[in-house]
Protein backbone atom coordinates (compact mmCIF):
# COMPACT_ATOMS: atom_id res chain seq x y z
CA UNK A 1 0.00 0.00 0.00
CA UNK A 2 0.82 3.61 -0.44
CA UNK A 3 0.80 4.91 3.11
CA UNK A 4 0.85 8.26 4.39
CA UNK A 5 2.08 8.67 8.10
CA UNK A 6 0.99 11.77 10.38
CA UNK A 7 4.02 12.67 12.44
CA UNK A 8 6.89 9.99 11.41
CA UNK A 9 9.48 11.15 12.83
CA UNK A 10 8.31 10.88 16.60
CA UNK A 11 9.65 8.25 18.31
CA UNK A 12 6.44 6.09 17.43
CA UNK A 13 6.57 7.65 13.78
CA UNK A 14 9.86 6.16 13.10
CA UNK A 15 8.91 3.12 14.42
CA UNK A 16 5.77 2.43 12.41
CA UNK A 17 7.59 3.51 9.13
CA UNK A 18 10.34 1.61 9.63
CA UNK A 19 8.12 -1.39 10.12
CA UNK A 20 5.67 -1.29 7.47
CA UNK A 21 8.95 0.06 5.11
CA UNK A 22 10.31 -3.52 6.18
CA UNK A 23 7.06 -5.14 4.82
CA UNK A 24 6.82 -3.94 1.46
CA UNK A 25 4.58 -0.42 1.77
CA UNK A 26 5.85 2.49 0.43
CA UNK A 27 5.63 5.32 2.71
CA UNK A 28 5.20 9.12 3.13
CA UNK A 29 5.84 10.54 5.93
CA UNK A 30 4.13 14.20 6.84
CA UNK A 31 6.20 16.06 9.48
CA UNK A 32 7.05 19.62 10.42
CA UNK A 33 10.53 19.67 10.15
CA UNK A 34 13.10 17.03 8.36
CA UNK A 35 14.52 14.02 9.62
CA UNK A 36 17.43 13.93 6.58
CA UNK A 37 17.43 10.59 4.37
CA UNK A 38 15.81 7.70 5.30
CA UNK A 39 15.98 4.96 2.48
CA UNK A 40 12.53 4.31 1.09
CA UNK A 41 10.81 7.14 3.11
CA UNK A 42 9.31 10.05 0.93
CA UNK A 43 9.12 13.01 3.41
CA UNK A 44 6.56 15.68 3.19
CA UNK A 45 6.60 18.96 5.18
CA UNK A 46 3.67 20.71 6.83
CA UNK A 47 1.67 20.83 9.90
CA UNK A 48 -1.56 18.76 10.42
CA UNK A 49 -3.06 21.88 11.41
CA UNK A 50 -2.56 23.50 8.16
CA UNK A 51 -5.93 21.87 6.19
CA UNK A 52 -4.49 22.68 2.84
CA UNK A 53 -0.96 20.80 3.18
CA UNK A 54 -3.03 17.77 4.62
CA UNK A 55 -5.04 17.42 1.79
CA UNK A 56 -1.70 17.70 -0.54
CA UNK A 57 -0.05 14.89 1.09
CA UNK A 58 -3.09 12.42 1.64
CA UNK A 59 -3.68 12.45 -2.27
CA UNK A 60 -2.15 9.85 -3.92
CA UNK A 61 -2.03 7.30 -1.20
CA UNK A 62 -4.11 4.19 0.06
CA UNK A 63 -4.21 4.44 3.73
CA UNK A 64 -3.31 6.50 6.60
CA UNK A 65 -1.84 6.18 9.72
CA UNK A 66 -2.58 9.24 11.61
CA UNK A 67 -0.19 9.77 14.67
CA UNK A 68 0.95 13.70 14.56
CA UNK A 69 -0.32 15.20 18.53
CA UNK A 70 0.68 17.67 20.89
CA UNK A 71 2.30 15.84 23.91
CA UNK A 72 2.38 17.49 26.92
CA UNK A 73 1.57 17.91 30.63
CA UNK A 74 1.29 21.65 29.93
CA UNK A 75 0.29 24.39 27.99
CA UNK A 76 -2.84 25.55 26.86
CA UNK A 77 -5.94 24.13 26.23
CA UNK A 78 -6.04 26.53 22.90
CA UNK A 79 -3.10 24.81 21.41
CA UNK A 80 -3.92 20.92 22.21
CA UNK A 81 -7.79 21.55 20.54
CA UNK A 82 -5.96 23.09 17.40
CA UNK A 83 -4.04 20.36 17.04
CA UNK A 84 -5.06 17.63 18.61
CA UNK A 85 -9.20 17.81 17.59
CA UNK A 86 -8.89 20.55 14.36
CA UNK A 87 -5.75 18.20 13.29
CA UNK A 88 -7.45 15.55 13.44
CA UNK A 89 -10.94 16.89 11.60
CA UNK A 90 -8.46 17.96 8.57
CA UNK A 91 -7.22 14.41 8.27
CA UNK A 92 -10.69 13.12 8.36
CA UNK A 93 -11.49 15.56 5.67
CA UNK A 94 -8.75 14.91 3.54
CA UNK A 95 -9.20 10.65 3.61
CA UNK A 96 -13.20 11.42 2.56
CA UNK A 97 -11.56 13.79 -0.49
CA UNK A 98 -9.25 11.79 -1.56
CA UNK A 99 -10.75 8.15 -1.53
CA UNK A 100 -8.68 6.24 1.25
CA UNK A 101 -9.93 2.96 1.99
CA UNK A 102 -7.89 2.45 5.29
CA UNK A 103 -7.14 4.62 8.61
CA UNK A 104 -4.96 3.55 11.43
CA UNK A 105 -6.07 6.55 14.42
CA UNK A 106 -3.26 6.39 16.73
CA UNK A 107 -5.35 7.28 20.05
CA UNK A 108 -3.77 6.86 24.48
CA UNK A 109 -5.36 4.87 26.70
CA UNK A 110 -5.99 8.62 29.34
CA UNK A 111 -9.09 8.86 27.10
CA UNK A 112 -11.18 6.55 29.43
CA UNK A 113 -9.06 7.12 32.39
CA UNK A 114 -11.08 9.41 35.28
CA UNK A 115 -8.11 9.21 38.14
CA UNK A 116 -8.76 5.69 39.13
CA UNK A 117 -6.68 2.67 39.09
CA UNK A 118 -7.13 1.00 36.21
CA UNK A 119 -6.28 -2.74 37.19
CA UNK A 120 -5.82 -6.10 34.22
CA UNK A 121 -9.33 -3.39 32.23
CA UNK A 122 -10.03 -3.73 28.61
CA UNK A 123 -10.34 -0.68 26.43
CA UNK A 124 -13.67 1.63 27.96
CA UNK A 125 -15.47 4.42 26.23
CA UNK A 126 -13.46 7.36 25.32
CA UNK A 127 -14.86 10.16 27.83
CA UNK A 128 -13.55 13.58 27.38
CA UNK A 129 -15.31 14.66 30.37
CA UNK A 130 -13.51 13.02 32.79
CA UNK A 131 -10.29 12.29 31.12
CA UNK A 132 -7.59 14.08 33.05
CA UNK A 133 -5.86 17.11 31.50
CA UNK A 134 -5.45 18.77 28.51
CA UNK A 135 -3.89 16.37 26.17
CA UNK A 136 -6.20 13.36 27.42
CA UNK A 137 -9.50 15.38 26.83
CA UNK A 138 -8.37 16.58 23.60
CA UNK A 139 -7.05 12.83 22.98
CA UNK A 140 -10.73 12.03 24.09
CA UNK A 141 -12.45 14.07 21.50
CA UNK A 142 -10.45 13.50 18.46
CA UNK A 143 -11.07 9.69 19.14
CA UNK A 144 -14.89 10.34 19.74
CA UNK A 145 -14.46 12.24 16.12
CA UNK A 146 -12.60 9.57 14.13
CA UNK A 147 -15.19 7.18 15.35
CA UNK A 148 -18.69 9.34 14.58
CA UNK A 149 -17.79 10.68 11.42
CA UNK A 150 -15.16 8.37 9.50
CA UNK A 151 -16.76 8.49 5.88
CA UNK A 152 -18.42 4.90 5.37
CA UNK A 153 -16.81 2.79 3.27
CA UNK A 154 -13.64 3.66 4.75
CA UNK A 155 -11.50 0.78 7.03
CA UNK A 156 -10.88 1.94 10.47
CA UNK A 157 -8.50 0.85 13.30
CA UNK A 158 -7.92 2.59 16.66
CA UNK A 159 -5.03 1.81 18.84
CA UNK A 160 -3.70 3.18 22.42
CA UNK A 161 -0.72 2.61 23.02
CA UNK A 162 0.23 3.02 26.22
CA UNK A 163 3.69 4.52 27.52
CA UNK A 164 5.66 4.06 24.36
CA UNK A 165 9.33 4.27 25.42
CA UNK A 166 13.19 3.30 23.91
CA UNK A 167 16.25 4.87 22.48
CA UNK A 168 15.70 8.32 22.05
CA UNK A 169 12.19 8.90 23.87
CA UNK A 170 11.99 12.14 25.37
CA UNK A 171 8.50 12.40 26.45
CA UNK A 172 9.15 9.41 29.15
CA UNK A 173 12.52 8.52 29.45
CA UNK A 174 14.70 11.70 28.46
CA UNK A 175 13.16 13.76 31.49
CA UNK A 176 13.39 10.53 33.79
CA UNK A 177 17.43 10.05 33.19
CA UNK A 178 17.75 14.09 32.83
CA UNK A 179 16.20 14.38 36.49
CA UNK A 180 18.23 11.53 38.12
CA UNK A 181 21.26 13.31 36.74
CA UNK A 182 20.76 16.08 38.76
CA UNK A 183 19.66 14.27 41.60
CA UNK A 184 16.30 15.25 41.35
CA UNK A 185 14.62 12.19 40.86
CA UNK A 186 12.03 10.81 43.29
CA UNK A 187 8.74 8.37 43.81
CA UNK A 188 5.58 8.92 44.87
CA UNK A 189 4.17 6.30 47.24
CA UNK A 190 7.06 4.54 47.54
CA UNK A 191 6.05 3.70 43.74
CA UNK A 192 4.39 0.53 44.10
CA UNK A 193 1.57 1.32 41.58
CA UNK A 194 1.65 -0.99 38.72
CA UNK A 195 1.71 -0.16 35.59
CA UNK A 196 2.21 -1.38 31.47
CA UNK A 197 4.31 0.05 29.08
CA UNK A 198 5.22 -0.38 25.13
CA UNK A 199 8.60 -0.83 23.68
CA UNK A 200 8.84 1.20 20.80
CA UNK A 201 9.61 -1.31 18.79
CA UNK A 202 6.97 -3.54 19.46
CA UNK A 203 4.50 -0.32 19.46
CA UNK A 204 5.42 0.11 15.20
CA UNK A 205 4.80 -3.30 15.04
CA UNK A 206 0.97 -3.02 16.51
CA UNK A 207 0.61 -0.53 14.46
CA UNK A 208 1.09 -1.99 11.10
CA UNK A 209 -0.49 -5.10 11.72
CA UNK A 210 -4.16 -2.68 12.77
CA UNK A 211 -3.43 -1.43 9.55
CA UNK A 212 -3.01 -4.56 7.59
CA UNK A 213 -5.59 -5.78 9.68
CA UNK A 214 -8.52 -2.61 9.71
CA UNK A 215 -10.87 -4.01 7.40
CA UNK A 216 -11.37 -7.42 9.23
CA UNK A 217 -14.53 -6.81 12.00
CA UNK A 218 -12.44 -8.02 15.32
CA UNK A 219 -10.39 -4.70 14.36
CA UNK A 220 -12.69 -2.67 12.52
CA UNK A 221 -13.70 1.08 14.72
CA UNK A 222 -12.79 -1.08 17.94
CA UNK A 223 -10.69 0.55 20.01
CA UNK A 224 -7.49 -1.50 21.61
CA UNK A 225 -5.34 -0.51 24.09
CA UNK A 226 -1.69 -1.89 23.05
CA UNK A 227 0.99 -2.70 26.11
CA UNK A 228 3.78 -4.78 26.11
CA UNK A 229 1.23 -7.03 28.92
CA UNK A 230 4.27 -7.04 31.69
CA UNK A 231 3.18 -4.53 34.71
CA UNK A 232 6.05 -3.29 36.57
CA UNK A 233 6.26 -0.89 39.26
CA UNK A 234 6.63 2.14 39.06
CA UNK A 235 9.28 2.24 41.23
CA UNK A 236 11.38 -0.56 39.05
CA UNK A 237 10.43 1.40 35.72
CA UNK A 238 12.29 4.87 36.80
CA UNK A 239 14.85 2.67 38.30
CA UNK A 240 15.67 0.90 35.46
CA UNK A 241 15.40 3.64 32.87
CA UNK A 242 17.76 6.09 35.34
CA UNK A 243 20.55 2.83 35.20
CA UNK A 244 20.54 2.10 32.04
CA UNK A 245 21.63 5.65 31.43
CA UNK A 246 24.50 4.86 34.01
CA UNK A 247 22.46 7.26 36.40
CA UNK A 248 21.47 7.14 39.70
CA UNK A 249 18.19 5.88 40.91
CA UNK A 250 15.57 7.93 42.59
CA UNK A 251 16.89 9.59 46.31
CA UNK A 252 13.33 9.21 48.41
CA UNK A 253 9.43 9.08 48.12
CA UNK A 254 6.81 11.11 48.72
CA UNK A 255 3.38 10.38 50.08
CA UNK A 256 0.53 10.96 47.71
CA UNK A 257 -1.27 13.97 49.79
CA UNK A 258 1.71 16.13 50.41
CA UNK A 259 2.95 15.84 46.47
CA UNK A 260 -0.77 17.03 45.36
CA UNK A 261 -0.36 19.99 47.76
CA UNK A 262 3.73 20.60 46.32
CA UNK A 263 2.25 20.09 42.38
CA UNK A 264 -0.68 22.36 42.80
CA UNK A 265 1.95 24.93 44.34
CA UNK A 266 4.38 24.69 41.53
CA UNK A 267 1.60 25.29 38.99
CA UNK A 268 0.89 28.49 40.48
CA UNK A 269 4.41 29.79 40.49
CA UNK A 270 5.03 28.42 36.87
CA UNK A 271 1.84 30.03 35.99
CA UNK A 272 2.54 33.51 37.99
CA UNK A 273 5.98 33.79 36.36
CA UNK A 274 4.36 33.08 32.64
CA UNK A 275 7.08 30.44 31.95
CA UNK A 276 6.23 27.89 28.90
CA UNK A 277 8.68 24.62 30.19
CA UNK A 278 7.56 21.95 31.50
CA UNK A 279 7.69 22.38 35.63
CA UNK A 280 8.97 20.06 37.73
CA UNK A 281 5.86 18.21 39.38
CA UNK A 282 2.12 18.68 38.51
CA UNK A 283 -1.28 17.70 39.51
CA UNK A 284 -1.44 15.30 36.73
CA UNK A 285 1.98 13.81 37.30
CA UNK A 286 1.56 13.57 40.66
CA UNK A 287 -1.34 11.69 39.93
CA UNK A 288 -0.33 9.44 37.45
CA UNK A 289 2.82 8.37 39.38
CA UNK A 290 0.53 7.19 42.69
CA UNK A 291 -2.20 5.45 40.01
CA UNK A 292 -1.95 1.79 38.95
CA UNK A 293 -2.40 1.32 35.21
CA UNK A 294 -2.11 -2.18 33.44
CA UNK A 295 -4.54 -3.23 30.90
CA UNK A 296 -6.19 -7.27 29.85
CA UNK A 297 -4.20 -7.56 26.70
CA UNK A 298 -5.73 -11.10 25.05
CA UNK A 299 -8.77 -8.91 23.10
CA UNK A 300 -6.40 -6.68 21.24
CA UNK A 301 -3.67 -9.79 20.87
CA UNK A 302 -6.95 -11.99 19.20
CA UNK A 303 -7.73 -9.09 17.00
CA UNK A 304 -4.45 -8.28 16.02
CA UNK A 305 -3.00 -11.72 15.75
CA UNK A 306 0.03 -9.88 17.17
CA UNK A 307 2.34 -10.04 20.22
CA UNK A 308 5.06 -8.30 21.68
CA UNK A 309 8.26 -9.41 20.54
CA UNK A 310 10.52 -7.56 22.56
CA UNK A 311 10.40 -7.95 26.63
CA UNK A 312 10.56 -5.34 28.74
CA UNK A 313 13.89 -6.26 30.17
CA UNK A 314 15.19 -6.91 26.54
CA UNK A 315 14.09 -3.15 26.01
CA UNK A 316 16.56 -2.20 28.88
CA UNK A 317 19.41 -3.78 27.70
CA UNK A 318 18.82 -2.17 24.59
CA UNK A 319 17.88 1.49 26.14
CA UNK A 320 21.32 0.36 27.89
CA UNK A 321 23.42 0.03 24.64
CA UNK A 322 21.88 2.77 23.44
CA UNK A 323 23.70 4.89 26.30
CA UNK A 324 26.47 3.02 26.49
CA UNK A 325 26.10 2.13 29.76
CA UNK A 326 26.73 -1.47 31.15
CA UNK A 327 24.17 -3.91 31.72
CA UNK A 328 20.94 -2.11 33.34
CA UNK A 329 19.46 -3.21 36.87
CA UNK A 330 17.83 -6.32 36.93
CA UNK A 331 14.56 -6.98 37.33
CA UNK A 332 12.83 -6.84 40.44
CA UNK A 333 9.83 -9.52 41.65
CA UNK A 334 7.70 -10.23 38.85
CA UNK A 335 4.34 -8.64 38.46
CA UNK A 336 1.36 -10.09 37.42
CA UNK A 337 0.74 -10.70 33.40
CA UNK A 338 -2.28 -9.64 32.10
Amino acid sequence: MRVLVTGGRGLLGEAVVAELIRRGHRVTSFQRTTAGHRPGVVERLGDVTDADAVHAAVAGHDAVVHLAAKVSIVGRWAEFERVNVGGTRNVLDAVAAHGITRLVHVSSPSVAHAGRPLVGVPAAPADPAAARGHYARSKAQAEGLVLADVPAGVHLAVLRPHLVWGPGDEQLVGPIVDRARRHRLFLIDRGVALVDTLYVDNAGSAVAQALERCHLPEVARRPLVVTNGEPRTLAEMIDRIAAAAGAPGPRGSLPYPVAKVAAVGVERVWSALGRTDDPPLTAFLAEQLATAHWFDQRATREALAWAPEISVDEGFRRLAAWFGSPVPRPAATSAPRP
